[in-house]
This record gives structure tokens, C-alpha cells and sequence, in this order.
């Protein structure tokens, strides 16, 4: 069966009502259809209530959960979903809730200092979300009266930032139907059905947990499990007492899972298939999991601007490829040279993509949308060519960006933290390959003094100010560091400078 992409996220949730939706395993909660409409419903007339109104943004701090999920559905269909990284310090909060233009936060009852004291320092007013041991969730003293308008289509339903290459990080609106489109498309390449069971392991502040695992799933009538954290302990007993049938994540987690298992855990017999996203897989990895675990391992390929997926591996009985993410789904993909030309197969340029699930530009950024968009496509910054069969094969980044553990991270960002430092003359900030990770930061310093400041000192200093994944690991004190001819620094250069130097 082929699902057709439904208009908005509120649509999605009109299942058969007794049917099980959400799963939270620590609590034994289940929340059926039925159930999680009324608590989107009720919470998106709260909101409504609160003076939300069509486009304006309610920030989200959740962990996940059965909250999270409940506030991100209730917020799209009110005005606009921020979701955030709970895991925020103050300064990363008090920024992204200045450029959303939050206008209230959503957060846990308790703790949460660092957004609430932003929040409070922004003047966003702030409401606690809670649930109660039955699975019912709500906003604690809400104010009612008023009902939420239906959204529309064309309403935009998701803002999510993501890192660019130079500046601070760029805003990115998704339009309900391009997370609906997005959510059809992942549920046909993997003919999802009601009988299918997710584990949601990856971030609900996340597009590939938003719309990969949890958004794909309820669009084909299955059932979300969506555990606090992913805990490699616990993972395959949560997978054999509710019978998951697949799971989305990075490669980290995959290689975690894969070293812990000696042989094929008998909790695996539920599961139909793996899907792994956001950061390349080594073919070698992938022949070891599907061996062990004895189901088909699958690679897609997506980014935040295209509201998730953009290619996938097929499963059985189609051909996969190890090495390559797959063949386009539910758009276009071409490759292009500098000059916006398309190019043949076998032909490495930039990628391109085109279609309904693929975001219309970046919000008041004209430059990077002149940059990004060469006559209705857009340009991924991503390198790659297409084979003979027309799978995609990434070759590497044209853009800079560090990716670590399927997070994005924006050098430039990195390198502005290390210069408030009052020993730093100048940093510049860049990825070297991990085992496990994909790529880990690291940063090349000049002190004005020599002796001004230590590698410790400086990585705490960044942990002060950044969240954990984006702190530099390594920190290399240099005298000076390396410019092309025209004075212009090129991080990968820098890059393979320094690990040539210290290998």
C-alpha cells in the first residue's frame, strides 16, 4: 500500500481511535489515537488561549517523551514549533529563543534553569508541561476559552536552526506539507503499516527524530515507542517487550549496539529492518550489522531543509547498495557544477534537490538563499555524484560544517566562543576524522602571550558557553595559523596541516 501525504500534521492523527499511538517503556504508558488527538487538540487551544496565534513560535525544551511529542503537534497547529535542545547552556538558549521570536517556552515542571532563567531574561512568558501516570499531558494552568484555528497546508509548522559555515546558525521553516510529504515519503520506502512498531531513539528537537521516527510512523497508523534517552543497556529488552519492527539513528549509536553484541540478541526477532541516517556508514560496518543482527541495515540521506529524507537504500527485494544512501525519494536530485550545470552520470559536483517536502528558503537570510537556489533547486553543499542505477554516492562537504555524531556543527560558532577568551588572539575551528563519531572538533589557537592560557583551560572556557557536542576535543597551540596566498585561512587545510604534524 502507497500512503498518500496528508495536508497538515493534525491530519495525521485521525487513525482508528483505539489503536496505540505512543508507547513511553519506562512508565508502561500507551496512549491511543484517540487519545493523544484530544491531548494535541486541548493543548493547541491552550495555546490559542495564551494569545498564540498563526506564525508565532513556542520554543520547546523537552526531553523525549510523551510531552515533547504532545507539544510539538500542539504547537504546529496553534502557531509555530521552536523545539530546542534541552541540553542548552544559558547562552545558546537566550539566543535561539531572541531568533525565533519565541513567544512563549514550553519546558519540564521542574529544572530547566538555564532556558527559564533566559526565557525570564527575554521576557518570554514560560509553562510547564506535565503528565500525569495515565499518559495525560497538559499545560499546567493554562488558560482556556479560545480554539485554535485549523492550520493550513501552507502554514508553516516547524522552525529548526541549522549550522551554516560562516555566521551564526541560519532558520530554517517547514510548511506542513513539506513535513507531510516528508512523512509519506519515508513511510512508502519502507511500506510502513499499522502493524509497524518504531523505537524513537534519536532527539525530538531533531528532524530526523521529528519526522524519521515518530511523524513517518503515526502517518502509516503504526506505533511510537520513544524511550527518555537511547540506553544501549536497556535497548534490546525495550525492543523485545513491545516488539519494534524497526529503529531510525546515527552511526554512533549503531556501532555502540554492534559492539555490545556478541551474537544475534534473541530480542531482534521482531525487528523487520535498521535505517541509519546522518552520517556516513562504512560498507564494512554495514555487511557486520546485517550479519549479526540478521535483518537488512538501510542508509538514507537527509538534512533539515529538505524536512528529513531525501534518498534511502531500498529494502528487499530492490537492491542496496553498501557505500551509497540510496535512490531519491519523492524528488528530484541532480548534480550540478559551480556554474549551476547539470552534470552526467558517474560526474562528481554539488548536489541538488526538488521537491514538495524541500523548504522555500531560509528565514530573512536573502544571501544565503541567493547562494543556496539556482533556478528552483537547491544546492545542498554537499558533494556526490550519481552511478549508472542512479544511486547517490557522497564524495564529501563543499561546505565546512563538522558533522559529529549526526550533529551539525557551525565552525565559525566555535571559533567565536574561544575568542572571548582573553589569552586568544585568533582560532579557527575544524573536523577531524573519529572512529565512531564520523568527525570530532577540534581548534587551532594563537595566544597573545605564549604561555597565556593551557589546552584545558581553553576547552573549559568552551564548555561554558556551548553545548557539549560542539566543545573542541582537541585544541592545538599554535605560533600562527595557515592562509592561502590571498590570506584566506581554509579549514580543511588547516586540518590536515596540523594532523599531518601530529600524527
Amino acid at each position: 500500500m502507497t500512503l498518500k501525504s496528508v495536508d497538515t500534521l493534525l491530519d495525521v492523527l485521525h487513525f482508528a481511535d483505539s489503536h496505540t499511538a505512543i508507547v513511553v517503556p519506562e512508565l508502561g504508558i500507551r496512549v491511543t489515537y484517540k487519545s493523544l488527538r484530544q491531548q494535541v487538540v486541548a493543548m493547541a487551544n491552550a495555546l490559542a488561549s495564551a494569545g498564540i496565534r498563526r506564525g508565532d513560535a513556542v520554543a520547546i525544551a523537552l526531553p523525549n517523551g510523551l510531552p515533547a511529542i504532545v507539544s510539538f503537534l500542539a504547537a504546529s497547529i496553534a502557531g509555530t514549533a521552536a523545539p530546542l535542545n534541552p541540553a542548552y547552556p544559558y547562552e545558546e538558549f537566550h539566543f535561539f529563543l531572541g531568533d525565533t521570536g519565541a513567544r512563549i517556552l514550553l519546558c519540564p515542571p521542574v529544572g530547566a534553569e538555564f532556558v527559564r532563567t533566559a526565557a525570564a531574561d527575554r521576557k518570554i512568558p514560560v509553562l510547564s508541561v506535565e503528565m500525569n501516570e495515565k499518559g495525560d499531558v497538559q499545560l499546567a494552568g493554562a488558560p482556556t476559552g479560545v480554539t485554535a484555528t485549523t492550520p493550513t497546508a501552507d502554514d508553516i509548522a516547524l522552525v529548526l536552526h541549522t549550522s551554516g559555515s560562516t555566521g551564526r546558525p541560519k532558520r530554517v521553516p517547514l510548511r506542513h506539507f513539506n513535513l507531510a510529504v516528508s512523512s509519506a515519503n519515508i513511510a512508502n520506502t519502507y511500506a510502513l503499516t499499522g502493524e509497524d512498531v518504531s523505537l524513537c531513539i534519536m532527539p525530538l528537537f531533531h528532524i530526523h527524530g521529528l519526522i524519521g521516527s515518530t511523524m513517518a510512523t503515526l502517518l502509516s497508523g503504526g506505533t511510537v515507542v520513544v524511550p527518555a534517552k537511547f540506553n544501549a543497556l536497556s535497548f534490546w529488552r525495550t525492543v523485545r517487550e513491545n516488539r519494534v519492527t524497526w529503529y531510525s539513528g546515527v552511526p554512533t549509536m549503531h556501532q555502540l549496539l554492534l559492539a555490545r553484541a556478541r551474537h544475534k540478541p534473541d530480542e531482534a526477532a521482531s525487528l523487520r529492518f535498521i535505517r541509519s541516517c546522518s552520517a556516513p556508514l562504512s560498507a564494512e560496518l554495514i555487511h557486520k550489522i546485517e550479519g549479526l543482527f540478521g535483518v537488512p541495515f538501510v542508509e538514507a540521506y537527509g538534512m533539515t531543509e529538505a524536512a528529513h529524507q531525501m534518498t534511502s537504500n531500498p529494502l528487499p527485494p530492490r537492491h542496496s547498495k553498501p557505500g551509497s544512501v540510496g535512490v531519491g525519494v519523492g524528488l528530484r536530485i541532480s548534480i550540478m557544477d559551480k556554474e549551476g550545470n547539470h552534470l552526467g552520470t558517474e560526474q562528481r559536483g554539488e548536489i541538488a534537490i526538488q521537491g514538495a517536502n524541500v523548504f522555500r528558503g531560509y528565514e530573512n537570510n536573502p544571501e544565503a538563499n541567493a547562494r543556496a537556489f539556482v533556478n528552483g533547486w537547491f544546492r545542498t553543499g554537499d558533494q556526490g555524484f550519481l552511478d549508472s542505477d542512479c544511486y547517490l554516492h557522497l564524495t564529501g562537504r563543499i561546505k565546512d560544517i563538522i558533522i559529529r555524531g549526526g550533529e551539525n556543527i557551525a565552525p565559525h560558532e566555535v571559533d567565536e566562543v574561544l575568542l572571548r577568551h582573553p589569552a586568544v588572539a585568533a582560532a579557527v575551528t575544524f573536523g577531524c576524522a573519529h572512529p565512531t563519531l564520523g568527525e570530532e572538533v577540534s581548534a587551532a589557537v594563537v595566544l597573545h602571550e605564549p604561555h597565556g592560557a593551557t589546552e584545558a583551560e581553553l576547552i573549559r572556557h568552551s564548555r561554558e558557553f556551548l553545548a557539549e557536542y560542539k566543545c573542541p576535543t582537541k585544541i592545538y597551540l599554535v605560533e600562527s595559523i595557515p592562509t592561502t596566498a590571498t590570506g584566506k585561512i581554509r579549514r580543511r587545510a588547516v586540518a590536515a596541516v596540523l594532523a599531518g604534524e601530529h600524527e
